[in-house]
Parts: C-alpha cells; sequence; structure tokens
C-alpha cells in the first residue's frame, strides 16, 4: 500500500493491491499507473526502500533517522544530513499519525478479513473517503445518518487513468536532496548561533 496526505491528515491518494512481497519499485510503479501524479517543481517524501528521485525523495541510507535518536539526551545534527533526516522522519510521523487515524475510525482495517483482495481494496479506500469526509465537518459523524440511498451518476467523481511514469532518476533525486539539506542546514547553524 502507498498513502499519501496534506498537512491535515486528509488522504490525498491511495493506492493498494500490491502483494504483501512486493518490491517497493513494484509499489512505486503500480502506484504511479493508478494515477498518482507527482506536480511540477513538488515530490513525495519515501520510505529508504525506495530510489531516490526528483519526485520521491528517500532520507539518507546510514545516517541518523529515527525521531527517538534526535530526542532528549541525544546530539543535534551535526551535519546536513542527519539535519534532512529529522525532517523527514517528522513528516514520515505526520503520515503514520493518519493511518492511525484511519485505523482508529475503521478497526476492520487492523484486523485480517476473510474478503478477497479485491474487495480488501475497496474496504481500505472507502475508509479513506470517509475518514476525510468526517475530518471535512470537524468529526462529525451524524450525516451518515441522513444519505439518500443512491447518489446521483451526475455526481460521481471522475478518476485519473493515467499511466505516466516520472522520471526516475536516481542521480537528479540525490542533487534535489543535497540541495534541501544544505539549505536547512545554513537556516539551522543560523538558528543556532
Amino acid at each position: 500500500m502507498m498513502v499519501a496526505c496534506d498537512f491535515d491528515l486528509n488522504i490525498t491518494f491511495i493506492s493498494s493491491g500490491c502483494e504483501a512481497s512486493a518490491t517497493e519499485s513494484k509499489v512505486l510503479r503500480s502506484t504511479m499507473s493508478k494515477g498518482l501524479q507527482v506536480p511540477p517543481g513538488k515530490f513525495y517524501l519515501v520510505d529508504g526502500g525506495y530510489a531516490n528521485t526528483p519526485s520521491f525523495l528517500a532520507p539518507y541510507r546510514g545516517v541518523r533517522y529515527h525521531l527517538k535518536e534526535f530526542g532528549a539526551g541525544h546530539r543535534r545534527s551535526q551535519n546536513p544530513k542527519e539535519l534532512f533526516n529529522h525532517h523527514h522522519a517528522l513528516l514520515r510521523n505526520h503520515v503514520e499519525r493518519a493511518l492511525g487515524v484511519l485505523k482508529k475510525h475503521f478497526p476492520i482495517l487492523k484486523v485480517a478479513t476473510f474478503h478477497t483482495l479485491e474487495n480488501q481494496v475497496k474496504i481500505l479506500v472507502a475508509a479513506a473517503i470517509f475518514l476525510n469526509v468526517i475530518q471535512l465537518l470537524h468529526g462529525d459523524e451524524e450525516w451518515l445518518h441522513h444519505q439518500s440511498d443512491n447518489i446521483n451518476p451526475t455526481h460521481f467523481v471522475s478518476l485519473p487513468n493515467s499511466d505516466q511514469i516520472n522520471d526516475l532518476g536516481t542521480t537528479q533525486g540525490n542533487v534535489l536532496r543535497d540541495t534541501i539539506a544544505q539549505e536547512i542546514w545554513v537556516q539551522y547553524q543560523q538558528h543556532i548561533n
């Protein structure tokens, strides 16, 4: 599964259905084929198992990463790579919170079910949509009790069917990540001095 969310914990894209043993590159290709498009000049943060590209920035490998390694009693970031990884981990934590909220609202997502894989994917997507609506209404779930049985076909949302694959240039991704790391390092140094 691959999930994108915004800073309000709304799930903006979800792709699921790959087998559990699928590699990160297969998950990413599947997600791109399902319509995830990276806006020009933007990027998504991804786990360390993914290739670093201009569109998908991974943390530096072999460099401190986890939030507990930056907590009380630990030394501050010592270089641009550590600082980048710290910021990356903070944002990844945001995605983990969004998934935690999703599982809290829909406990069916926490247990194995006997549904077919196709139906499990639909359950996950439906739960994400409902969570976004609940959050849009500031937690008010009363609207669920006042819905008509059918949705007018003119109100269906047209989903993208693009299979465009973004440039997976690792070199360009490394340059972008290094540039961002250096910029936040300079700001960090100015702040602590």
